[in-house]
């Protein structure tokens, strides 16, 4: 491919799953939908258009998906649609971005993997803009809503190390899409006197899953061959910076010094991580599967 058309898959995919934040916030402060009926449209219109691209592509035939990594994308995708009833766009995303990396980085350094001591400086300081987010004060996000989309952050982060290797990643997430569906109708099924829809919640759920999270994939997985490890990996920290101008464009939300103190300290400080690791050894370099 050429780089023009490199850049531009690249940049549809980031807006595409920043834009997933920004349809599920104004989606759930907006309409009457709740967050599990939200849910169970997203993946089931997700896994309806990957079944589309993967019959009429051509690609590899490998990879079918299986249950532990569609469990680990359920919890994702609960996770997300529960937290942003109360979180912002902008916020959710940095607490999302920042679980998935730490959750990725960690699990480097579980497996043996050494880090310098100016990765050291980075992950402590991504920790810490985590850890400074979330301390109480006027500004602070609500602490439930935090912590499910730290709990979100964390499954994709395993969901992504979960598919290196699995197959062609366009049918392993279809895959993955379909056996999620079913888990959360279980989910929508417990809750379902406090379920809601109307017509624009549904059409928000619908864009999300078919559009920002289907398409979105398949767009990425076709940007992925042509970029190197660290491209891949620096390019996600554009997608809380997207969202958070969404926020503010769309949504009326706004930044205040301690959104902005952490968003530093956080994409900073893997910033570091990334590209230090790459000064090192591109080729061992720890890349997410997708992004979400």
């Amino acid at each position: 491919m050429s780089y023009a058309r490199i850049a531009a898959l690249t940049s549809w995919a980031m807006v595409a799953f920043a834009s997933n934040s920004l349809l599920c916030r104004v989606a759930l402060k907006y309409t009457s939908i709740d967050a599990a009926s939200f849910t169970l449209i997203r993946l089931t219109s997700g896994a309806v258009v990957l079944w589309l691209i993967v019959r009429i592509s051509r690609g590899a035939q490998t990879g079918r998906g299986n249950w532990p990594s569609a469990l680990a994308l359920f919890v994702y995708a609960a996770g997300f649609s529960f937290a942003y009833v109360s979180l912002p766009a902008s916020t959710g995303t940095l607490l999302l971005f920042g679980a998935v990396q730490v959750t990725m980085i960690g699990h480097g350094l579980w497996s043996g993997e050494r880090l310098r001591k100016p990765q050291l400086v980075g992950l402590a300081l991504a920790l810490g803009g985590l850890v400074g987010l979330l301390l109480p004060g006027l500004s602070a996000p609500p602490l439930p809503g935090s912590l499910l989309m730290l709990s979100a952050g964390v499954a994709w982060g395993a969901y992504s190390l979960r598919g290196k290797g699995a197959g062609d990643p366009t049918r392993v997430t279809a895959g993955n899409f379909l056996r999620a569906v079913p888990i959360a109708a279980a989910l929508s099924l417990l809750m379902h006197s406090g379920a809601s829809f109307d017509s624009a919640g549904v059409l928000y759920a619908m864009a999300s899953g078919a559009v920002a999270s289907g398409i979105g994939y398949a767009i990425w997985y076709a940007a992925l061959p042509g970029l190197k490890a660290t491209s891949a990996a620096t390019v996600q920290l554009s997608v809380p910076v997207i969202a958070a101008m969404g926020g503010i464009i769309f949504l009326g939300e706004t930044l205040n010094l301690h959104l902005i103190l952490a968003s530093v300290a956080i994409l900073g400080g893997i910033a570091l991580v990334i590209l230090e690791k790459h000064n090192v050894n591109d080729a061992k370099l720890v890349v997410p599967a997708d992004a979400p």
